[in-house]
């Protein structure tokens, strides 16, 4: 187990943690995934996709980078680092994606 192994499941942690803190504030069914560079969305999701997928990236991510570390160790370079960043990337892009989500909310 590497010691970005304990960053990247305290990322897992934190991404379930706000899936979970943000499902009963999203009120809409569907959810903003992505914007343009004019600031509208471009495409959405259904709100369980929304909270819920990059959780299974992640851990996608982490499987591949596994696979990759014990069937074809001679061409794995920086796994190390490139999980950490990844990890910091997948909350933060998640928080931003649910924070967005909660704040498009109809008023009502």
């Amino acid at each position: 187990m590497m010691i970005a192994d304990y960053a990247f499941w305290c990322a897992i942690a934190v991404m379930a943690g706000c899936s979970l803190y943000y499902e009963p504030r999203i009120k809409s069914d569907r959810m903003a995934m992505q914007w343009g560079l004019d600031g509208k969305p471009t495409w959405s999701a259904p709100k369980a996709i929304g909270l819920w997928a990059i959780v299974g990236v992640a851990l996608i991510t982490r499987f591949l980078i596994w696979v990759a570390m014990t069937y074809f160790p001679q061409t794995v370079h920086g796994a190390e680092p490139g999980l950490l960043m990844s990890s910091i990337i997948f909350v933060v892009s998640h928080a931003i994606v649910l924070r967005a989500a909660m704040k498009a909310n109809p008023t009502s």
